[in-house]
């Protein structure tokens, strides 16, 4: 019998055939890696879309900024915010309020009035007096309406002080008027005479109610002393403030620091009664 002749190892055909079968292994194998990441790409690309598409839709879910709502939502009639007796003390030979123009009442609101007491020879005093009052909305894109009346306040307080002309300013923080209120006071010399001028800025809630009353002695007549103008100007502001509270009945009873008989100089119960309320006013103030 014969044996199968046995290849030697040595022999270089054998050697090409283990390359080659080497080779087509290999080619077998590269497209099934290629398959294999194909479908790991596809399964990230899917996991990324439904990730973005979480993204989306929780964002859209999303609620809408908010803001507290204002507390008061009306004005008083304007030319009505002051007694029959503090005009008589006021503006005496004023006979009836002017009421200024305005687009909605319910937000701008003023009156003034003009009294001019003729003495004769011995000269005449005149007196001038105006209430404004500007209501503040909440926004959600400029902010609560305590706090858009803060800034105003704060603005109203420096433009009395910065008046052009002004002699002898004093400012002095007022107590028991609002949330917080201010007195500027100061003279203006014309060719009449020297007109003593006061202004109270007062902020209760999200308004602010600005009087002006100035005096003065015309035609010979003696200047009128500054202190009693300054405690007239403050029981008038008293009284705008106490008008507007009114006017909103429910809101200043439902626990409002603006119902407080005591009110405060700094608006800080005005603050802490709300959480997210703002120091600006009394910083600017």
């Amino acid at each position: 019998m014969q044996r199968r002749a046995q290849r030697d190892p040595s022999d270089p055909r054998d050697r090409r055939a283990k390359r080659l079968h080497r080779v087509l292994v290999c080619a077998a194998a590269v497209p099934a890696m290629l398959i294999a990441s194909g479908c790991s790409s596809d399964s990230g690309s899917d996991e990324g879309a439904d990730k973005g598409a979480g993204a989306s839709a929780s964002q859209s879910a999303s609620p809408s900024p908010t803001v507290r709502a204002a507390a008061y939502k009306e004005l008083p009639q304007p030319c009505a915010v002051l007694s029959k007796k503090t005009l008589e003390d006021l503006a005496p030979k004023a006979k009836a309020g002017k009421e200024g123009n305005s687009d909605d009442i319910s937000t701008r609101a003023s009156c003034s009035w003009s009294s001019l007491d003729n003495n004769g020879v011995d000269g005449s005093q005149f007196r001038w007096l105006n209430v404004s009052l500007l209501r503040f909305d909440s926004d959600t894109t400029r902010g609560a309406g305590d706090e858009l009346a803060e800034e105003y306040y704060a603005k109203q307080v420096r433009d009395a002080q910065s008046a052009e002309g002004a002699k002898g300013t004093k400012t002095e923080p007022l107590t028991g008027t609002g949330d917080e209120a201010t007195v500027v006071r100061y003279d203006l010399k014309k060719k009449e005479g020297t007109f003593r001028q006061q202004t109270v800025v007062a902020r209760v809630e999200n308004v602010v109610v600005t009087l002006d009353y100035n005096g003065a002695g015309l035609a010979g007549d003696k200047t009128p002393d500054a202190d009693d103008l300054v405690k007239d100007a403050q029981k008038a502001a008293a009284e705008a403030v106490a008008a507007v509270t009114k006017a909103n009945g429910s809101a200043a009873e439902s626990g409002s620091p603006s119902a407080s008989p005591s009110g405060s100089s700094t608006g800080s119960a005005s603050k802490s009664a709300s959480p997210s309320g703002s120091s600006s006013g009394s910083d600017k103030g």
